[in-house]
């Protein structure tokens, strides 16, 4: 079944609270906050719809609500108008790339991704060719609640002892700026992956963006698309 405005409007509400809080989200404050002139009881039938439709869930433990990755995907396919990298990140790209103007490119890139893992506060994966792969910033992908639970820990272990693998697996394929989801995500289904091309002369590779479903997909795609853009 379709979603009306109302309902969109909630779910990108649920979702961008989320990132914030890394926590579920209650009716409470999407009563006080949503800010669409309808009744809490309205608001309440709108939370449910998303809920049956699997686009949010409950947790047993929880009042709040949690996106699932069907609303993570919806949020992307339909919510998302174009991406966004702040001229404060993207300036302060641009002054750190000038610091290493003058180096090998291999190692501007490297330097260049360091940065970005630090702004994104995700894992940053760089393939220059099928064999020869660089990622960053594992620590802000395990620092994440998301991966508190030791078995979250191990599961996401194995992700990172397997990059290089997916990254040789899937180096031919990427050919425009995509969003791979939890179950769609090569790298692993706890996670979503924001992926694009990249060209310098006559090289070409790819970079990723690597961190929980529960990310900021806009800036993300803003990341992508500007590193592509400034090398």
């Amino acid at each position: 079944m379709a979603m009306n405005s109302r309902q969109e409007a909630l779910l990108s509400q649920i979702i961008k609270k989320h990132f914030k809080s890394a926590s579920p989200v209650g009716s409470k404050f999407l009563e006080e906050k949503s800010r669409l002139g309808v009744s809490s009881a309205t608001i309440r039938n709108e939370m449910a719809f998303l809920e049956q439709e699997g686009y949010v869930t409950h947790p047993h433990t929880s009042a709040g609500r949690l996106p699932t990755e069907k609303g993570y995907r919806y949020y992307l396919d339909h919510l998302i108008k174009e991406s966004f990298l702040s001229p404060k990140d993207q300036q302060a790209l641009q002054d750190y790339l000038s610091l290493f103007r003058h180096q090998d490119f291999e190692l501007l890139i490297r330097q260049l991704a360091k940065k970005m893992a630090e702004v994104s506060h995700n894992t940053v994966v760089i393939g220059f060719a099928e064999n020869n792969v660089y990622y960053t910033g594992v620590a802000n992908l395990l620092s994440q609640p998301e991966f508190n639970d030791p078995h979250c820990i191990y599961d996401m272990g194995l992700v990172i002892d397997h990059l290089d693998n997916v990254m040789e697996q899937i180096f031919s394929s990427v050919g425009r700026i995509q969003v791979l989801i939890g179950s769609q995500n090569p790298f692993g289904n706890q996670c979503s992956v924001v992926l694009g091309p990249w060209h310098r002369a006559k090289q070409q590779g790819i970079l990723g963006i690597l961190g929980p479903m529960r990310m900021d997909y806009e800036k993300n795609l803003g990341l992508v698309k500007f590193f592509g853009q400034i090398i």
